[in-house]
């Protein structure tokens, strides 16, 4: 026991010496001068992209107008046609209505049953102007 115990090495803290320090200013103003530059990047693209959208919204917008406008004849010329459509409908009823034939012959042939009378209306003003001319 009285043996030679191995000498433990003593680990001492090595000195460290002074190291230089960081200028911080200096990278203060680097990463100032990055974010500057990144920004004004950033806002010149930004720029680029709104001119560009600005150009063709300056293209579309007179073929939007046009396109309204033709779309509002289009509509006008589809409300007459429906009245017209509408007015041909009812007239194509009545000719093929059965209970309304006998009328209807009337009208076309201009006869008349025999216990009707057929009167024309003459316009007494024209009547005078003719008589007038008749007269030497």
């Amino acid at each position: 026991m009285n043996a030679f115990q191995p000498e433990k090495p003593t680990f001492q803290p090595e000195k460290q010496g002074r190291s230089t320090p960081r200028p911080k200013k200096r990278l203060r103003q680097r990463s100032y001068r990055i974010l500057a530059v990144e920004t004004s990047v950033k806002i010149t693209v930004n720029l680029v992209i709104i001119s560009a959208a600005l150009s063709a919204l300056s293209q579309l917008l007179p073929y939007h107008w046009l396109q309204q406008d033709k779309l509002r004849e289009i509509r006008t010329e589809v409300k007459l046609m429906e009245g017209r459509v509408s007015n041909l409908e009812s007239e194509f009823s009545r000719n093929f209505d059965p209970t309304q034939a006998h009328t209807i012959k009337q009208e076309e042939s201009y006869r008349f049953t025999p216990g009707k009378r057929h009167l024309v209306i003459i316009n007494p003003d024209i009547k005078n102007t003719e008589e007038s001319d008749l007269k030497p």
